[in-house]
C-alpha cells in the first residue's frame, strides 16, 4: 500500500485501485509512507488528522523534531518513525495518547528524558533503541541529567561561598578604613581631636543630665 499525502488531498493506491481524499482526508485511519526515501521535516499539519489510527514514516531520511502537537492525535494507536534522523527530545504531549500500543522510535538521534507516564514507561526498551542520548525508565537511568544538577549545585556553592567571602571581606575592609581613619585623625589633627572631645563631652553630660532628671521625676511619682 502506498501513500502519496499534502497538506489538502491524499491519494491511496490500493490493490491496483486509486482513492482519493480532499474534503473527506480527516476520514482517512492509516498512512503509511515506510521506505519511500522521504526528506525533510514531518509537517506540523499532520496533527490535525485527528481521527487517524495508524502512522507509519519508518525507513526514511526524515529530520527535524517530533512535531510537539501529536498528543492531539488522541485516537492513534500505531506510531512508527523508526530508522529516521530526527532528533532533540521526544515531546511530552506523545504521553497523552491513551490508546497507543504500537510504538516505535528506534534508530534516531532523539536525545533526552523519556516523558514521565503510564504509557510510554511500558513499552519494550527496543522501542527507543538505536537513540544513544535517550534515557530513562525503561531505558536507563538518565545520568547526564544528574551530572548537569550537579555542576549547577557545585556553581550555585561556589557562587554563595564567593558571596559570603566578599560580604565579610568588605565588612572587614571597612571596619578597619574607618576605625584607623578616625584615630589617625585624632591623633595629627588637633583641631578634629579637640572637637571630637567636645563633642563627646557634650554628649556625656546631656546623658548625665537626661539620666538625674528621670530619676528625679520617678522619686516623685514614688513619694
Amino acid at each position: 500500500m502506498v501513500f502519496i499525502l499534502s497538506l489538502k488531498n491524499a491519494l491511496v493506491q490500493w490493490k491496483n485501485s486509486e482513492f482519493v481524499y480532499n474534503k473527506t482526508l480527516g476520514l482517512l485511519k492509516i498512512i503509511d509512507f515506510s521506505s519511500n526515501k522521504l526528506v525533510g521535516r514531518v509537517p506540523d499539519e499532520i496533527t490535525q488528522l485527528d481521527g487517524l489510527l495508524s502512522l507509519n514514516l519508518s525507513r526514511n531520511n526524515l529530520t527535524g523534531h517530533i512535531v510537539q502537537g501529536i498528543g492531539t492525535m488522541e485516537m492513534l494507536e500505531s506510531l512508527d518513525l523508526s530508522r529516521n534522523q530526527l532528533t532533540g527530545r521526544i515531546p511530552t504531549s506523545l504521553a497523552r495518547l491513551n490508546f497507543l500500543s504500537v510504538l516505535d522510535l528506534s534508530s534516531n538521534n532523539l536525545s533526552g528524558e523519556i516523558p514521565s507516564s503510564t504509557q510510554l514507561q511500558s513499552f519494550n526498551p527496543s522501542s527507543y533503541a538505536g537513540n544513544n542520548e535517550l534515557c530513562g525508565p525503561p531505558l536507563e537511568k538518565c545520568t547526564v541529567h544528574d551530572d548537569h544538577t550537579s555542576r549547577t549545585n557545585n556553581v550555585d556553592e561556589d557562587d554563595d561561598m564567593l558571596l559570603s567571602f566578599g560580604f565579610y571581606a568588605s565588612v572587614c575592609s571597612g571596619f578597619i578604613v574607618g576605625f584607623w581613619g578616625v584615630i589617625f585623625t585624632l591623633v595629627f589633627n588637633k583641631s578634629c581631636r579637640d572637637a571630637y572631645f567636645h563633642l563627646f563631652i557634650n554628649v556625656a553630660n546631656w546623658i548625665f543630665v537626661t539620666t538625674i532628671m528621670c530619676l528625679r521625676r520617678l522619686k516623685m511619682l514614688w513619694s
